[in-house]
């Protein structure tokens, strides 16, 4: 493998990495989460029902793919690509909590996985904030 191949995969590190957080995240129990939900629900009272947890990672997933595709993540093709990986990434995650104690998979927490994605990818194609994007992520 040449150094430019070599390169462009360790680009996705932080993406793999970021998706290990989001596993070890998701492996904890119900009660464990639960400590946790009442510190976002004092600040924003009026969305108790949207995962803000599941925003937030995702948001971070999306940009992290972004980063690992470089100029190629100004393409239309490769945005929705980093939407879809995102929600297909979600999947597996809902899929992973069936199997931990007290949680359940949801859709809604898949809607706020791709919610967080898209707002990633609507925010960086605003042409400012994609030129400070493309100088840390060229």
């Amino acid at each position: 493998m040449n150094q430019t191949n070599r390169r462009r995969i360790l680009r996705f590190a932080p993406a793999v990495i970021w998706m290990a957080v989001i596993f070890a995240f998701s492996s904890r129990t119900g009660d464990e989460m639960n400590t946790m939900l009442p510190f976002f629900r004092k600040f924003f009272p009026h969305m108790a029902s949207f995962d803000w947890g599941h925003f937030i990672a995702y948001f971070i997933l999306a940009a992290s793919f972004d980063y690992g595709l470089g100029q190629k993540g100004d393409r239309l093709l490769f945005k929705l690509s980093i939407i879809i990986g995102c929600g297909l990434y979600g999947v597996t995650d809902e899929y992973h909590q069936s199997f931990v104690g007290g949680r359940m998979p949801d859709v809604m927490d898949i809607r706020n996985d791709m919610i967080g994605a898209a707002i990633w990818v609507i925010l960086v194609s605003i042409p400012f904030l994609k030129k400070r994007w493309r100088k840390v992520a060229p």
